[in-house]
Protein backbone atom coordinates (compact mmCIF):
# COMPACT_ATOMS: atom_id res chain seq x y z
CA UNK A 1 0.00 0.00 0.00
CA UNK A 2 1.68 3.64 -0.57
CA UNK A 3 0.64 6.40 1.22
CA UNK A 4 -0.47 9.62 -0.69
CA UNK A 5 0.00 12.90 0.89
CA UNK A 6 -2.94 15.02 0.21
CA UNK A 7 -2.67 19.22 -0.39
CA UNK A 8 -5.80 20.68 1.54
CA UNK A 9 -7.58 22.89 -1.33
CA UNK A 10 -8.01 26.39 -1.44
CA UNK A 11 -11.10 28.07 0.09
CA UNK A 12 -11.19 29.64 -3.69
CA UNK A 13 -9.96 27.69 -6.74
CA UNK A 14 -9.52 30.56 -9.05
CA UNK A 15 -6.80 32.17 -6.25
CA UNK A 16 -4.46 29.84 -7.48
CA UNK A 17 -4.45 30.88 -10.91
CA UNK A 18 -5.13 34.42 -10.23
CA UNK A 19 -2.28 36.94 -12.35
CA UNK A 20 -0.95 39.60 -11.92
CA UNK A 21 -3.51 41.19 -14.36
CA UNK A 22 -6.01 40.89 -11.86
CA UNK A 23 -4.49 42.71 -9.04
CA UNK A 24 -2.40 45.10 -10.53
CA UNK A 25 -3.35 49.03 -10.40
CA UNK A 26 -3.39 51.65 -13.31
CA UNK A 27 -1.29 54.44 -11.78
CA UNK A 28 0.56 58.04 -13.80
CA UNK A 29 3.31 57.20 -16.31
CA UNK A 30 5.89 60.01 -16.16
CA UNK A 31 8.31 60.64 -19.05
CA UNK A 32 11.80 60.09 -17.41
CA UNK A 33 12.85 63.65 -18.68
CA UNK A 34 10.53 64.99 -15.98
CA UNK A 35 12.40 66.78 -13.25
CA UNK A 36 12.06 65.52 -9.41
CA UNK A 37 10.13 68.64 -8.11
CA UNK A 38 7.50 68.35 -11.04
CA UNK A 39 7.06 64.59 -10.60
CA UNK A 40 6.28 65.42 -6.76
CA UNK A 41 3.99 67.37 -7.95
CA UNK A 42 2.19 65.50 -9.90
CA UNK A 43 2.18 62.37 -7.33
CA UNK A 44 0.51 65.07 -5.32
CA UNK A 45 -2.21 66.02 -7.43
CA UNK A 46 -3.05 62.37 -8.56
CA UNK A 47 -2.67 61.26 -4.81
CA UNK A 48 -0.14 58.47 -5.51
CA UNK A 49 2.58 57.68 -3.41
CA UNK A 50 4.54 56.17 -7.12
CA UNK A 51 5.13 56.68 -10.38
CA UNK A 52 5.86 54.93 -12.98
CA UNK A 53 8.64 56.31 -15.78
CA UNK A 54 8.91 55.70 -18.84
CA UNK A 55 11.32 57.08 -21.81
CA UNK A 56 10.33 58.87 -25.08
CA UNK A 57 9.77 55.71 -26.96
CA UNK A 58 6.94 54.98 -23.86
CA UNK A 59 9.34 51.63 -22.52
CA UNK A 60 8.72 51.43 -18.89
CA UNK A 61 12.44 52.24 -17.31
CA UNK A 62 11.37 52.22 -14.02
CA UNK A 63 9.60 52.78 -10.50
CA UNK A 64 9.45 56.13 -8.49
CA UNK A 65 8.03 56.74 -4.51
CA UNK A 66 7.47 59.66 -2.98
CA UNK A 67 9.98 58.57 -0.28
CA UNK A 68 13.00 58.32 -3.10
CA UNK A 69 12.22 62.02 -4.49
CA UNK A 70 11.38 63.23 -1.45
CA UNK A 71 15.02 62.28 -0.28
CA UNK A 72 16.79 63.49 -3.42
CA UNK A 73 14.82 66.43 -3.23
CA UNK A 74 16.57 66.84 0.69
CA UNK A 75 19.83 65.80 -0.06
CA UNK A 76 22.63 68.38 -0.19
CA UNK A 77 23.42 67.23 -4.07
CA UNK A 78 20.22 68.23 -5.16
CA UNK A 79 19.31 71.20 -8.19
CA UNK A 80 16.56 71.96 -9.74
CA UNK A 81 18.25 70.28 -13.03
CA UNK A 82 18.01 66.33 -11.47
CA UNK A 83 15.35 64.44 -13.61
CA UNK A 84 14.28 61.24 -13.17
CA UNK A 85 16.59 59.75 -15.54
CA UNK A 86 19.16 60.40 -13.73
CA UNK A 87 17.64 58.78 -10.33
CA UNK A 88 17.36 55.43 -12.08
CA UNK A 89 19.99 52.77 -12.58
CA UNK A 90 19.75 49.42 -14.06
CA UNK A 91 16.11 48.61 -15.14
CA UNK A 92 14.62 46.82 -12.19
CA UNK A 93 12.29 43.67 -12.10
CA UNK A 94 8.74 44.02 -13.64
CA UNK A 95 6.20 41.68 -14.11
CA UNK A 96 4.30 40.83 -16.97
CA UNK A 97 0.30 40.87 -16.74
CA UNK A 98 0.46 36.89 -17.33
CA UNK A 99 2.68 36.35 -14.14
CA UNK A 100 0.82 34.23 -11.04
CA UNK A 101 0.31 36.01 -8.32
CA UNK A 102 2.10 33.23 -6.29
CA UNK A 103 5.42 33.94 -8.61
CA UNK A 104 5.15 37.70 -8.18
CA UNK A 105 4.59 38.19 -4.59
CA UNK A 106 7.32 35.31 -4.22
CA UNK A 107 9.66 37.37 -5.59
CA UNK A 108 8.55 41.09 -4.22
CA UNK A 109 9.13 39.23 -0.91
CA UNK A 110 12.55 37.86 -1.93
CA UNK A 111 13.67 41.12 -3.18
CA UNK A 112 12.34 43.14 -0.33
CA UNK A 113 9.78 45.49 -3.12
CA UNK A 114 6.78 46.73 -2.14
CA UNK A 115 6.00 47.62 -5.57
CA UNK A 116 7.22 46.16 -9.11
CA UNK A 117 5.94 47.92 -12.50
CA UNK A 118 3.80 45.58 -14.88
CA UNK A 119 4.72 45.67 -18.40
CA UNK A 120 3.92 44.00 -21.62
CA UNK A 121 5.95 42.19 -24.05
CA UNK A 122 7.15 45.29 -25.67
CA UNK A 123 8.02 46.96 -22.37
CA UNK A 124 5.35 49.41 -22.24
CA UNK A 125 4.26 49.90 -18.51
CA UNK A 126 0.49 48.85 -18.03
CA UNK A 127 0.29 49.43 -14.12
CA UNK A 128 1.66 48.36 -11.17
CA UNK A 129 1.26 45.87 -8.34
CA UNK A 130 1.70 47.00 -4.75
CA UNK A 131 2.09 44.30 -2.09
CA UNK A 132 -0.99 45.23 0.75
CA UNK A 133 0.50 46.10 4.02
Amino acid sequence: MALVQMQPRPADANAVHRTVDDAMEAGPQVCDDMTVEVALAVMAGARMGRLLVCDEDGLCTGLVTQAQLTAVRDSAAYTDRVRLRDLLGDRGPVASPATTMAEAEHAMRYRRLDSLPVVDEQGSALGVLALAR
